[in-house]
């Protein structure tokens, strides 16, 4: 009888004008994306902005393809959110909740403009990080002795769940502040915020990889934080969620493999800011955002640290990613988009449903599966298969760039795929 009546609430709230509104976002966000593609593809065309396999730069894509889809996933966020969301139809949208929208608007504004020369000129490292830093800035929006925009200085205690008791039992753990005051005790949280804000929008960037895999990976996890929005009554940012995944899946048919078109770091930057700002955006989410795109935070983690003990840059390019290893044992492009969709799936379902204590065995589980792929990719390259390598030294001009779909290599693989790119 329990079950039942669960069902029948969850049926109810489905018929409701709030989950109509969240339908309306993201269907129109999918179409809006998935048609301004094509004036993206002819507007690149005819201005030259291709990505051009050629001798000294060589692609697994043998045509020239365009690689500014970013732009066209920003637009169709930028035009729904403003019909949908900004003009406040659905009545759920609170004054406060409006400041955010618009800071992070302009943050993605910022971050578009900048990797979109970056796509088409090509910019050093420090420029692109300033730029983010510029951007985090703008989203925590401080002015008038408050941050009045997206603040992340506290988690969910797993372990205790009321308040008014010592802070370490507290059900919010906080970093020495319990407000958006600026004083100099908030600076620890900036500092998270920056790196939870930069870390996601360069993860993002660094599993652009192979056609499809970041488009649906985020459109995945765009999906689950629309769903924990909803069902933690945060109507109104349930509607922003559901624009934004819509407008990354309506990617998506282009940039399925062999790819149309490339999303460019003028997308996964914006993609991982979005992401990034909508996980803590109405807190209780993180957690969730973390078990997702475990596997891919984890890869970035092990990968940097490897080249730090190597004597290498952080950002220094190799084939060490995870999809690379993936790749070299033999998927195609569309078995590895299947194993991280998988993943991303499965994880996105069992953090809807594990409670805050048990939230920590996912993310251990997390780890495991990780562990569990390095032994299967260490276990195929013994019987076969073939390490990734890097064709040659990257150019002077390339050094520092990591994340890029079209760096100068060819990877170890038996069959390599007929396009794509790396």
């Amino acid at each position: 009888m329990a079950l039942l009546q669960i069902i029948y609430s969850l049926f109810l709230s489905l018929l409701s004008k709030r989950f109509l509104f969240v339908l309306i976002g993201g269907v129109v966000a999918f179409l809006v994306t998935y048609l301004l593609t094509f004036a993206v593809i002819g507007w690149c065309r005819r201005a030259g902005w291709l990505d051009r396999p050629t001798v000294e730069r060589r692609r697994l894509h043998k045509k020239a393809v365009p690689r500014l889809g970013g732009v066209a996933m920003f637009l169709s966020f930028v035009l729904v959110s403003l019909a949908v969301y900004a003009t406040n139809f659905s009545q759920e949208v609170k004054g406060d909740e409006l400041v955010r929208y618009w800071l992070l608007l302009a943050a993605c504004i910022l971050i578009v403009i900048v990797h979109t020369y970056d796509d088409i000129k090509g910019l050093k490292p420090l420029p692109k990080l300033l730029a983010q830093t510029v951007a985090v800035v703008i989203v925590l929006g401080p002015f008038a002795g408050q941050f009045h925009g997206t603040f992340f200085f506290g988690f969910s205690n797993p372990f205790f769940h009321r308040d008014n008791l010592p802070w370490f039992q507290e059900s919010i753990l906080t970093l020495f502040i319990h407000d958006t005051a600026i004083t100099w005790l908030a600076v620890p949280a900036i500092l998270l915020t920056w790196f939870w804000i930069v870390g996601m929008m360069n993860t993002v960037n660094l599993i652009d990889g192979s056609d499809g895999l970041a488009t649906g990976i985020v459109g995945l996890t765009g999906l689950f934080i629309t769903i924990i929005s909803w069902t933690l009554h945060q109507y109104s940012l349930a509607i922003l969620s559901a624009i934004f995944t819509g407008a990354v899946l309506g990617f998506l048919p282009h940039n399925w493999h062999p790819a149309k078109i490339f999303m460019g770091d003028s997308g996964s930057q914006f993609l991982g800011l979005g992401l990034a700002v909508l996980s803590i955006i109405g807190g209780a989410k993180a957690a969730l955002a973390l078990m997702v795109l475990g596997i891919p935070i984890l890869d970035v983690a092990v990968v940097m640290i490897g080249r730090i003990r190597r004597g290498q840059s952080p950002v220094h390019f190799d084939l060490n990613h995870i999809h690379h290893r993936l790749l070299a044992t033999g998927l195609t492009v569309q078995q590895l988009c299947y194993v991280f969709y998988g993943f991303t799936f499965l994880f996105g379902v069992l953090a809807l449903f594990l409670s805050r204590i048990y939230k920590l065995l996912g993310l251990g589980l997390v780890g495991m599966t990780m562990i569990a792929l390095f032994i299967w990719i260490d276990y195929r390259q013994r019987h076969g298969a073939l390490p990734a390598v890097l064709d040659k030294p990257l150019p002077k001009s390339l050094e520092g760039q990591d994340g890029n779909a079209d760096m100068d290599v060819t990877v170890g693989i038996p069959h390599p795929p007929s396009a794509g790119h790396l």
